[in-house]
């Protein structure tokens, strides 16, 4: 239910020139001005200036949009998850860590290539098998380096073991995987590591505390709840204290990109989830958090990227500037 990738190497090299210029795609010569970081104090993450926000807010700009233009730049100026792809996982890691330290900023990266992925639904796929995918993670691990980034590790990957979506028969190699890729990230000197854990709509804590442990949570820095989700921050905090409390009283991220109104309620229950009208930006992402058990907001799922072919919307992370607009009424 979450995101795939284009390709994202160019996307990686050219962002790194506009941060080393000082420019961004949204200064065009159009009067627009440019996508710029902010202030670290309570947002250490990377803005990055050639995102499809940010390239979007250049084009209504340069079309004379200036509403449209202003509000997407609500977006535009916030840092978000960059998604690593499966083709040149080193490269891109690397780019996007690069970019980040030299603003002076922490990368945002999520990973989300376990085998299996998704059941079959809007963003099935992940790696071919088990030496694939610790092939892929080791060159995100080399790319990232010594550099300061947070990790998003594989949403959905434990819920679909617990919902009976994942056969049986992969569990104790996805369990492995994700172990593994635990040790191998928070081996690295400046990398937080979390493991997704779901949203408060789902279920009781009690069916997830113990696939976080198996999977290794005990060694990462916490958990993340409510990625790609719509659940309140204050519904997030709930639940996720009430998971902290059955390991071992780990941190946690909230994902609040969209979650400015809350979830759906309308329509079949098993797509609210999917490109839901009427919904909001939520907070932005900060380290100054409501609880101290909350380390960041964030965001995670990139606001205005599609959920997947449904409700009218293209592929799955494809960029969708209709959808865009309605979280920035």
């Amino acid at each position: 239910m979450y995101e795939k990738w284009g390709a994202r190497a160019s996307v990686v090299l050219l962002g790194a020139a506009l941060l080393t210029a000082g420019c961004s795609s949204g200064d065009d010569g159009a009067g627009g001005a440019p996508i710029t970081q902010r202030p670290t104090a309570a947002d250490p993450y990377w803005v990055n200036p050639d995102g499809n926000a940010a390239r979007q807010v250049a084009a209504y700009e340069k079309a004379g949009k200036k509403t449209e233009a202003a509000r997407i730049r609500r977006i535009a100026e916030q840092p978000v998850g960059e998604w690593i792809g499966p083709e040149n996982p080193e490269g891109e890691a690397r780019g996007y860590t690069e970019a980040a330290a030299k603003s002076g900023r922490t990368a945002l990266l999520v990973l989300y290539n376990i085998p299996h992925r998704d059941c079959g639904q809007y963003s099935q796929g992940g790696a071919a098998d088990g030496a694939a995918y610790r092939a892929w993670i080791d060159g995100v691990a080399r790319g990232i380096g010594d550099r300061a980034a947070t990790v998003v590790l594989e949403p959905d990957a434990l819920l679909h073991l617990v919902d009976g979506c994942t056969p049986e028969e992969f569990h104790e190699e996805r369990y492995d995987l994700l172990k593994g890729a635990v040790t191998t990230l928070t081996s690295l000197k400046n990398t937080r590591v979390y493991l997704d854990a779901g949203n408060a709509g789902w279920g009781h804590p009690d069916q997830i505390f113990a696939p976080l442990k198996s999977a290794g949570v005990e060694d990462a820095d916490g958990f993340a709840v409510n990625v790609s989700n719509f659940y309140s921050t204050t519904d997030s905090i709930a639940y996720g204290k009430r998971l902290a409390a059955k390991v071992g009283d780990k941190h946690f991220v909230i994902d609040t990109s969209r979650n400015g109104n809350g979830p759906y309620t309308e329509g079949a229950p098993e797509e609210r989830w999917c490109n839901p009208p009427g919904r909001a930006l939520g907070e932005p992402p900060t380290t100054k958090t409501a609880d101290p058990m909350v380390d960041a907001y964030l965001w995670v799922k990139r606001p205005g990227e599609s959920d997947g072919e449904c409700k009218g919307g293209p592929k799955a992370g494809a960029w969708w500037p209709e959808y865009a607009l309605d979280l920035t009424p």
